[in-house]
């Protein structure tokens, strides 16, 4: 065995070693992963706790005059002229806070957590961990048409962040709390671990791997376990539909799915639209969110039950007990408000009110289909936040979680999964990340095994190489470099016996060119000290990859494990060339039937 090639884990690197083929890349780290997780689930529960808290602590307070914590319906409180000057006081304060205390309180939270996961390392301020649920809650509680589970991602996310960086982890670690805290957030606030562990897959963690999906499960369960002593037991909005759909009743749930991603297209166009406006308006921003609650107060006067997060009006919608009137006043007064306000720079999310918009045009459109109206007001529901969110599997999860009714699964896929395919086509970005593309990130949302993972370093290795030997003198190798025939700028050096000895460089061979005394040295004496990196045929391109970023160079080797002899080379351009095959797979397009000749040609 070749001591300097075969035995060296490759240290030079900075600590890159192989790893033993498998189907996961999970070591114990992990374990330490679900120790944390289980602490950062209690601490996102009880921020959800807090949250709620303080949004019916506002609530009471501004328009009530009591000290409570009981959730208590805005719709209850008279109409007057304080109806229009609460929202205002309350934006108004929302906008020093971000003015003065954080600019990330603005918004719905989940691009902001997103932004901090792609681009901010995982790592949250203390700041917002304390702004972030005390905005939210003051634009809530002051009438603002949003929920609670935005707000309740983003914190339980900088908990999750914040308790991170206490301790030596990297930023996919990181990453793991802060979408374990997200999670946990969520789910003690709907009681709905499955679709929190699906919107953390779907849009947070940007990759489906054990290392991040299992603590964030763990932290999803812990949080459900808190559940019952800090909110309730069972399903927020327990419901039952007896329906019986043949295949023309799946195809209007279909339908329902349809209508619900126009419905989607349409409020994200025209939640950007306004925001254009505000950013065009001769004032700084700081004012923007008091101008949205202006137009919160008015159409407060006009629907009181449109403001606030509307919990109320998805229990009447599911149990059909609002009449048409009022289910159309309210889905066009509070999409008004909602998309004046969110585009105004408040604090607040977007979940609810999409349940709203979805659940009350399925609800009308129920009105003239079979069976109950809270059934599509259910798939509405469903829809429209599967399309608007691209979060097919948690919008099917999450409506199933929020009634209790898994029966009723396969009709909520069909309409998400019709919304979702919908949104895709007709809009580039979905209302999340249309936000941080316009802050000059682009983000991609889809998943796809990486073909360097898959591929072996013998699939694309040249196996045809030009190299130096070991006995050529320093100053033969500056001659071979002065000429143009050779035009590689790093050789292998290899002995008589085919070992591996070393790399040379041209720039090296310009170097020794300028000191005479190296000239009648060998090569072998000149490599027999360097750290050659080199890889092994069953090495996955990713791995030769990594080596190539570690060791600065643009030329791998492959030699064998148990001689060192060289066998290949993996160089810059054949990296090049297994992506673009994964690119011709995905774009050319051609028939096989038909071809029965050429087909039998080929399999001979």
């Amino acid at each position: 065995m070749h001591p300097r090639i075969t035995q060296r884990p490759h240290d030079f690197t900075g600590g890159l070693s192989r790893r033993e083929a498998g189907d996961f890349t999970t070591d114990r780290r992990v374990l330490a992963l679900i120790a944390m997780a289980l602490l950062v689930g209690t601490g996102g529960a009880f921020a959800a706790w807090v949250l709620v808290s303080l949004i019916s602590l506002v609530t009471n307070l501004v328009w009530f005059g009591r000290l409570s914590i009981t959730a208590v319906s805005i719709a209850q409180a008279p109409r007057s002229f304080w109806t229009v000057v609460v929202p205002v006081l309350g934006g108004l304060v929302i906008g020093l806070m971000a003015r003065f205390g954080s600019e990330k309180i603005r918004g719905h939270g989940i691009p902001e957590a997103i932004e901090a996961i792609l681009i901010g390392g995982s790592r949250m301020s203390p700041k917002v961990a304390i702004l972030k649920p005390l905005s939210s809650a003051i634009s809530i509680g002051t009438g603002g048409p949003f929920g609670a589970e935005g707000p309740i991602i983003m914190t339980g996310g900088a908990i999750g962040s914040l308790f991170a960086q206490c301790f030596h982890m990297s930023s996919a670690e990181r990453k793991t709390l802060l979408v374990a805290g997200a999670a946990a957030g969520m789910t003690a606030i709907f009681g709905s671990p499955i679709a929190a562990v699906m919107l953390a897959v779907e849009l947070l963690l940007f990759e489906w791997k054990p290392r991040s999906f299992i603590p964030v499960a763990v932290a999803a369960c812990v949080s459900i376990c808190w559940r019952p002593f800090l909110f309730q037991s069972g399903a927020l909005f327990p419901v039952s539909f007896h329906m019986e759909l043949s295949w023309w009743g799946m195809a209007l749930c279909a339908t329902m799915g349809i209508v619900a991603g126009l419905q989607s297209g349409i409020l994200t166009t025209l939640l950007y639209k306004v925001e254009d406006l505000f950013e065009a308006l001769p004032v700084h921003w700081m004012w923007c969110p008091a101008i949205g609650g202006l137009v919160i107060g008015l159409g407060g006067l006009i629907e009181p039950r449109a403001m606030g997060v509307g919990y109320d009006i998805i229990d009447g919608l599911l149990h059909s007990t609002l009449l048409p009137q009022a289910v159309l006043v309210i889905l066009i007064v509070k999409a008004t408000i909602w998309l004046v306000a969110l585009s105004s720079g408040t604090s607040g999310g977007v979940l609810a009110p999409l349940l709203i918009f979805g659940g009350a045009l399925g609800w009308l459109i129920g009105l003239a289909l079979p069976g109950e109206p809270g059934f599509w007001a259910l798939l509405g529901m469903a829809a429209m936040m599967g399309g608007t969110m691209r979060a097919p599997l948690t919008g099917t999860f999450f409506a199933v979680e929020l009634t209790g009714n898994i029966s009723m699964i396969v009709p909520i896929l069909i309409a998400t999964v019709s919304a979702y395919a919908v949104t895709v086509i007709l809009l580039r970005r979905s209302i999340l990340t249309e936000k941080i593309a316009r802050r000059g990130r682009h983000i991609t949302r889809e998943y796809g095994i990486d073909p360097f993972e898959l591929t072996r370093a013998r699939d694309i290795m040249i196996d045809k190489v030009d190299t130096l030997s070991a006995d050529m003198t320093v100053g033969d190798a500056c001659s071979f470099f002065a000429t143009s025939v050779h035009t590689h700028r790093l050789y292998p050096v290899v002995d008589t016996s085919g070992v591996v000895k070393g790399m040379v460089s041209r720039a090296e061979a310009l170097r020794w060119q300028e000191d005479v005394a190296l000239s009648d040295k060998t090569l072998d004496e000149l490599t027999s000290d360097s750290s050659a990196p080199a890889a092994h045929p069953d090495d996955t391109v990713g791995y030769v990859a990594d080596l190539m970023l570690a060791a600065d160079t643009g030329r791998i080797p492959i030699v064998d494990p148990q001689t060192g002899k060289l066998l290949g080379l993996v160089a810059r351009k054949d990296l090049l060339r297994l992506r673009h095959s994964l690119r011709v797979a995905e774009t050319e397009r051609q028939p096989f039937l038909g071809r029965g000749r050429d087909l039998q040609a080929d399999a001979i």
